[in-house]
C-alpha cells in the first residue's frame, strides 16, 4: 500500500527533542513517516530530529511556506532572489532531516495578496524560481511539490488547473504537484475530476478534513478521493495534515482559532481511515 505519513504540526511547528516521543508513538501506530514544518528552528535541531527518525525507521517529508520578504512572485527581483535563497536553505534543512519530499505553497507568498487576479508575469516569475531550485533539490534527493491553496490563503494557484499551468511553465521533472483534500474541497468542482486531471504531475497527497480535524469526521468525500487515486494508480505518500491550537504562534499565523480534534484522535483514527480506504479501493 502507499506509504502513510502524519504532519506533526498538530503538535508544533518547532523542531526540538519534545517531538521525539510523538515520533515514537506515530511509529508504534504504524505510520511509515512523519512530516515536519521547516521554518525558523535552529539548524542543529533538524539533524537531531532526522537522526531520531532514522534510528526508529520513520521516513520523512517536509513542508514550508514563503512570506512577503521572500515572495517568488514579487515584481522586485531582489525579493525573488531572496525567495530562491530561502528555498535553498529550506532544502538544506530538509536534507538534514533525510526528507524525500518538500511540499507546500512555496510558489508564492502565503496570504500575500495583490487585490486582483494573478497575471502572467507572476506565473513566469514563480516558474523561474521553482525551476532554479529544482536542480538544487534534485541534488539533495528531494522532490519539490508546490501546493494549490484555497482563495483565502493565496491567489496564484487555487485549483489543479492553475497549478498544472504553473508546473508546465516550470518544466522541471523534479518539481511536481501536491493535492490537499481540504483546499480541493473548497476550490474544485469534483475531487475525482481534479485528481484525475493532475495525476500525470502528482507527486504528493495530503489527507485533510474540511475543518482540519480528524479525517473522516467531516464532509470531505474520501470515498471519491480514494477511488480516484486507485484509478490513476497513485503510488506516492498519503499524509494526514490537521491543525490545533497546541502551538499558538503557528495557529495564529494560519487562522486556527479553535481545536478541531485532538492530535492523537487525528493520528489514530486517520490512520484507520486511510488503511480501510486503501483496502476498499485496492490502492497501492
Amino acid at each position: 500500500m502507499n506509504k502513510i505519513g502524519f504532519n506533526v504540526l498538530a503538535w508544533s511547528a518547532e523542531m526540538s527533542e519534545a517531538l521525539l516521543p510523538v515520533l515514537d508513538r506515530l511509529k508504534k501506530i504504524g505510520y511509515d513517516g512523519a512530516e515536519f514544518f521547516i521554518g525558523g528552528s535552529p539548524e542543529e535541531s533538524f539533524k537531531l530530529v532526522g537522526k531520531h527518525c532514522a534510528d526508529i525507521g520513520l521516513e520523512v517529508t517536509a513542508v514550508t511556506v514563503m512570506g512577503a520578504d521572500q515572495n517568488p512572485i514579487s515584481p522586485d527581483a531582489k525579493i525573488r532572489a531572496a525567495a530562491s535563497e530561502q528555498l535553498k536553505w529550506v532544502i538544506d534543512r530538509a536534507h538534514d532531516l533525510n526528507a524525500q519530499v518538500l511540499c507546500g505553497p512555496f510558489h508564492s507568498g502565503f496570504t500575500v495578496f495583490a487585490s486582483r487576479e494573478p497575471i502572467e508575469d507572476e506565473y513566469s516569475w514563480s516558474a523561474e524560481v521553482l525551476h532554479g531550485v529544482g536542480d538544487y533539490a534534485k541534488g539533495a534527493g528531494i522532490l519539490l511539490t508546490p501546493e494549490a491553496l484555497n482563495r483565502f490563503e493565496c491567489y496564484l494557484c487555487n485549483t489543479m488547473d492553475q497549478l498544472s499551468y504553473l508546473l508546465k511553465k516550470v518544466g522541471h521533472p523534479n518539481v511536481q504537484a501536491m493535492f490537499d483534500t481540504h483546499h480541493a474541497n473548497i476550490e474544485e468542482k469534483s475531487l475525482s475530476d481534479a485528481i484525475k486531471f493532475i495525476a500525470p504531475q502528482l507527486g504528493h497527497f495530503h489527507i485533510s478534513e474540511n475543518d482540519r480535524g480528524t479525517p473522516g469526521s467531516g464532509h470531505v468525500n474520501f470515498d471519491e478521493a480514494f477511488k480516484a487515486l486507485a484509478d490513476v494508480k497513485y503510488k506516492g505518500w498519503l499524509t494526514i495534515e490537521g491543525f490545533t491550537r497546541n502551538d499558538p504562534a503557528f495557529a495564529n499565523s494560519i487562522g486556527v482559532w479553535r481545536n478541531f480534534s485532538e492530535p492523537w484522535d487525528m493520528a489514530e483514527n486517520g490512520y484507520k481511515l486511510i488503511q480501510s480506504m486503501g483496502e476498499k479501493y485496492g490502492l497501492g
